[in-house]
């Protein structure tokens, strides 16, 4: 029976390795960046399993938008490109990534930090991008298995990784900021910026003889969203820290009592129960 052969699950086996560590070690890399008050594993690791579920929850979307003729499977021109990788792939993948960081967050007490939004919506993003690396390098195997192994693990996790630091900056900014006019960004930025990054790879296909000008383009593309991941994890960091270095006064037997955000009774999450920030 074939999950007996030896060869054929140690070959599965190392398949899924080289689809999840790339996800792993981006994980670790977003859990250390929370430095304030990091969030419990538990709660990220429900955002990763949600986010496994919204490869299949995309589907609902992908499916009516091609019955709808909204994209092509195989695209053969530029604006073929674009209509397939917003139908096919950034607008149904980033709406089932948005709605299960909705249901991650909710009724989640530890959301309570501009930070924490960035932190849960790249976790739905990385349990995506594992699920997807997996259900990609499945069936593939040899040298080619490692080289698209390698080429999904540089770019395509990374890119899962950047779509959802922006999904979660605008997310923190409507929920902390109270600003309206930023909903809509939740969804747009990481579409955008997931359509953007499937065009220039797919255009890329559909024209060899540019190969080499796109890739450049595309790498530029990719330390771009990198670098303005980082700014934006900053951004959030140190209005986390403004936050809980404001100076808080209470009314105590009607005099003020001053003191720093932060000192008093804390609960778990270091938040002064006591103090009520002005």
């Amino acid at each position: 029976m074939r999950y007996l052969d030896i060869e054929f699950m140690y070959e599965n086996w190392v398949t899924i390795a080289l689809a999840v560590i790339p996800a792993i070690i981006l994980f670790v890399v977003i859990y250390k960046k929370d430095r304030l008050h990091a969030e419990p594993i538990g709660q990220l690791a429900k955002a990763f399993l949600l986010g496994i579920a919204s490869v299949f929850v995309s589907l609902v979307f992908v499916i009516p938008l091609g019955v709808m003729g909204l994209y092509v499977d195989d695209p053969t021109s530029v604006m073929d490109c674009v209509r397939f990788s917003l139908f096919a792939a950034a607008l149904p993948e980033e709406s089932a990534k948005l709605f299960m960081l909705w249901l991650a967050v909710r009724k989640n007490p530890y959301f309570d930090e501009r930070m924490d939004g960035i932190v849960y919506a790249v976790c739905v993003a990385l349990g995506f991008a594992a699920t997807e690396n997996i259900f990609y390098l499945i069936g593939t195997g040899g040298e080619e298995l490692f080289s698209l192994a390698i080429s999904r693990g540089l770019y395509s996790v990374p890119g899962h990784f950047g779509f959802g630091v922006l999904m979660g900056y605008y997310y923190s900014l409507v929920k902390f900021n109270g600003s309206r006019k930023f909903r809509p960004m939740v969804l747009i930025a990481p579409v955008l910026a997931h359509t953007i990054f499937n065009t220039v790879l797919f255009v890329m296909d559909l024209t060899p003889t540019l190969y080499s000008v796109l890739e450049i383009g595309f790498i530029l593309i990719c330390v771009g969203l990198w670098r303005n991941g980082n700014k934006k994890i900053a951004a959030h960091i140190a209005a986390d820290k403004e936050v809980m270095g404001t100076v808080g006064v209470v009314e105590v037997d009607g005099g003020n009592m001053a003191g720093n955000v932060g000192e008093g009774v804390r609960n778990d999450r270091g938040i002064d129960e006591n103090l009520i920030e002005n």
